[in-house]
């Protein structure tokens, strides 16, 4: 059986011009200009003798046409994917790679990658710390896949701190990441222990700064309304670039912090960090697990994220518990 198809190119154009709302960020994802991308989709307009997209002055909008097509074009491509990926024979030396946020990656995955390597002992693992792994602005793709080829032996998994609205990707929660008062316990012997939260006006208050967005970064000001604690200069104490400084700031006793609880479990449970207030800032963003849809059944891909999973469920149970 023959078809009419237009060229593929140009359907790939259509579907990341689709998802960003931009051919500019539809060539940065597919390493061709602009005016490439504006050339294909006209001419696969040109093709079905329909508009598909709206150009007005300072946006793009799909039409009736192209919201119609765009699912399918998208699952047409991803079989693509699949049936390209199921005819090629993957070499043992493909590589799973791994990026995450700093702190997380530090703190929470490679403590615990023991127990993946007991079960995937042969899985050629590359951890890299990525602070692009955060979320920074209200972009909807997450940045760290648009080198990514299907036809590479390499996989790659994303764990993205932040709000889990990621179009294109396939999505999977790992756990939120509300925020505590954590200090060394030598606090609790100083000349001016903390006994209650009003005692923290007498201790230095540590800033993780490491959320670019300032609205979901956890505060002090949000920590001090909750505890009831009034007349402390919220904003007064050393700030962070990075939430692994802050950590080391507090454990080597230089004051308090505000940190992620799933982060600070170890250091708590090791005697290093204390938690001496039973106070909670809730935090909108949370841990997820992100990977393109095209590989996200790849046997690599598929027991990590699996296994990654497990491990979260067990950190929600334990702090339920908390």
């Amino acid at each position: 059986m023959s078809y009419r198809l237009p060229p593929l190119n140009a359907l790939r154009a259509f579907e990341a011009a689709a998802r960003h709302l931009s051919f500019k960020k539809a060539a940065i994802e597919l390493s061709v200009t602009p005016t490439a991308v504006s050339h294909q989709i006209k001419s696969l307009e040109e093709f079905l003798d329909l508009p598909l997209f709206r150009r007005l002055a300072r946006a793009l909008e799909l039409t009736p046409h192209g919201e119609a097509m765009l699912p399918k074009v998208r699952e047409g491509l991803e079989c693509f994917a699949i049936a390209v990926e199921n005819a090629h024979e993957h070499v043992a030396g493909g590589r799973l790679l791994v990026l995450a946020p700093p702190s997380f990656a530090t703190r929470w995955l490679v403590p615990r990658l023991r127990r993946f390597a007991l079960t995937q002992p042969s899985l050629n693992l590359h951890i890299v710390r990525s602070r692009s792994a955060i979320d920074s602005d209200s972009s909807l793709a997450p940045p760290g896949f648009d080198n990514i080829d299907l036809r590479d032996e390499d996989s790659q998994v994303l764990i993205r701190f932040g709000l889990g609205n990621y179009p294109g990707f396939r999505v999977d929660r790992m756990f939120g990441s509300d925020y505590i008062a954590v200090c060394s316990p030598r606090l609790l012997q100083s000349a001016t222990p903390l006994r209650q939260p009003s005692d923290v006006r007498f201790q230095v208050l540590l800033h993780d700064d490491s959320i670019a967005d300032e609205r979901a970064r956890p505060s002090w000001s949000e920590w001090l309304r909750l505890a009831g604690v009034t007349g402390v200069d919220c904003s007064a104490g050393p700030h962070f670039s990075d939430s692994g400084l802050a950590f080391v700031a507090a454990v080597d006793g230089l004051g308090i912090a505000l940190a992620s609880r799933p982060l600070v479990a170890v250091a708590i449970a090791e005697g290093r960090l204390i938690a001496p207030f039973d106070i909670t800032v809730v935090q909108q963003y949370a841990y997820y697990v992100v990977t393109p849809e095209a590989i996200s059944d790849r046997p690599a891909v598929k027991s990590f994220r699996r296994w990654l999973l497990e491990e979260a469920k067990t950190e929600e149970i334990s702090g339920s518990r908390a």
